[in-house]
């Protein structure tokens, strides 16, 4: 059973400023709360239904949970088809400094929660553990965007910080890659451990102000074969495709 004002309280997780003032976040679905239970972070609600209760037994491990109706659970979802089970946690401190010798993936404006949570998950996929994001970025704790990490948001938090002076602090000793749509081929470049790949908005790409530190522009190619009528890539697709090429 759970209360009408816990009820209130957890529907207001469903806003940026809420999180932001209670430094809490909503983590929904079976498979994102296995792996939040997994994670360093701090859980402080767990709710399912009597059933996912039941089936999640060994998972919940006698941890205290709040058994809902599914009525309930509609109620305190964000998500279209609520899930059985779902939790809060308390958003993580600052991520520690990068260290000079691995790679880092910069986002510049990316909006979608989308796009956001699967550049995440992908980043995950290729051991990129070091992700800087732009202050306007879409929110990391964004519901969206911790479903779309499929629970690689238990295993990378960004850092979000003005990208002009990380990037005039890094200039010294790493390369700042740019992904521009004219640049040299991924086919014929050469990455090294430590560079900076930056990827750019899904509307408007790098922004002019981080474009000016960019040290070498690099495209993903069209296939040789015929030209592409599509007129750019997707960001999370194109940071998949540079990711990948980079782990080569």
């Amino acid at each position: 059973m759970i209360s009408k004002h816990k009820i209130s309280d957890i529907r207001k997780l469903h806003q940026k400023k809420f999180r932001d003032a209670e430094r809490l976040f909503l983590v929904e679905g079976w498979k994102s709360v296995e792996m939040l239970l997994q994670s360093g972070f701090e859980i402080t609600d767990i709710f399912a239904t009597e059933s996912a209760a039941e089936v999640n037994q060994q998972l919940l491990d006698n941890r205290p949970v709040t058994i809902v109706s599914s009525a309930e659970m509609e109620r305190i979802s964000t998500l279209a088809t609520p899930p059985e089970l779902m939790a809060v946690a308390r958003q993580a401190a600052q991520p520690q400094p990068i260290p000079d010798n691995e790679p880092v993936l910069v986002l510049d404006r990316i909006a979608d929660p989308g796009n956001m949570g699967t550049i995440i998950r992908t980043a995950d996929w290729f051991n990129f553990r070091h992700v800087v994001c732009s202050p306007d970025c879409v929110e990391f704790y964004n519901p969206k965007t911790i479903q779309a990490t499929m629970g690689s948001f238990a295993h990378l938090v960004p850092h979000y910080t003005d990208l002009v002076p990380f990037l005039r602090a890094q200039a010294p000793r790493r390369r700042i890659l740019g992904a521009f749509l004219n640049g040299e081929s991924l086919n014929t470049f050469k990455f090294q451990s430590s560079d900076i790949i930056v990827i750019g908005s899904e509307s408007n790409g790098i922004s002019p102000e981080v474009e000016e530190l960019v040290s070498q522009r690099i495209t993903i190619p069209t296939p040789v074969s015929g030209r592409a009528t599509a007129e750019s890539l997707n960001a999370a697709i194109a940071a998949a495709i540079i990711m990948c090429r980079f782990a080569q």
